[in-house]
């Protein structure tokens, strides 16, 4: 529309100066120079009609780019304002969500202090018979290294460990099994047996270390008994 209009008033612009170049020339004027004279105003008016067009048709896309990079503008503000929404939400029902367990624990610690309720157990007691020290007869004095008469037993645990110490070839074998008991290893779980040839070692409280077969420094291994049903 704004183009025709344009088209429009410079055609009525160039009527006054048609007239006035026909006025000048009526006496000279032919046809053929009047045809010529209106076909350079009609090439004249067609060259403004596409300078005009081609312009309009330029500032119609300009604006309909800026009316476009605003609408987009306009979307990305929305969808920031969208997601910052569901950003505080989120937030809010982590909050209610941690508030809400923190009342059931201390409700339930609360409920628990009134009802008087036992704690639980954190430590269990060993299924193994740990006899007390009342029980278990003294072991004799360790003799020195250079006494006659002397060797060295060697007592290889379960778990790994070796212990060692002195005794007269003379003492009772019963104190193998005393130092059992001592060391925290009940008779009725563990039993003893020798390293080479490997068999069960054979204690009796009438016995000696030198009549069950210990006359030289010795390795004895400690080991637990097969539980029958």
């Amino acid at each position: 529309m704004a183009a025709r209009g344009v088209v429009g008033i410079f055609f009525l612009s160039a009527v006054p100066l048609v007239c006035l170049e026909l006025r000048r020339g009526i006496p000279d004027i032919g046809i053929k120079d009047f045809l010529l004279l209106c076909g350079r105003i009609f090439l004249l008016l067609a060259l403004l009609t596409l300078i005009i067009s081609v312009t309009t048709s330029w500032l119609n896309s300009f604006k309909s780019s800026q009316v476009y990079l605003k609408e987009e503008e306009e979307k990305n503000e929305k969808r920031q304002k969208l997601v910052r929404k569901k950003q505080q939400e989120a937030q809010g029902e982590k909050g209610d969500e941690g508030t809400s367990q923190t009342s059931f624990e201390t409700s339930n610690r609360e409920a628990a202090k009134s009802q008087n309720l036992p704690k639980p157990l954190t430590e269990f007691p060993s299924p193994a018979v740990q006899p007390t020290c009342k029980e278990i007869p003294d072991l004799p004095e360790e003799p020195s290294q250079t006494a006659e008469e002397v060797v060295t037993v060697a007592l290889r645990c379960p778990s790994g460990n070796v212990l060692r110490r002195r005794f007269l070839k003379s003492c009772s074998s019963q104190v193998l099994l005393d130092w059992m008991m001592r060391i925290g290893y009940h008779t009725s779980l563990y039993s003893l047996s020798t390293s080479f040839p490997r068999r069960p070692l054979a204690v009796e409280g009438g016995q000696s270390l030198e009549d069950v077969g210990i006359t030289v420094d010795t390795v004895l291994i400690l080991e637990e008994k097969e539980q029958t049903n």
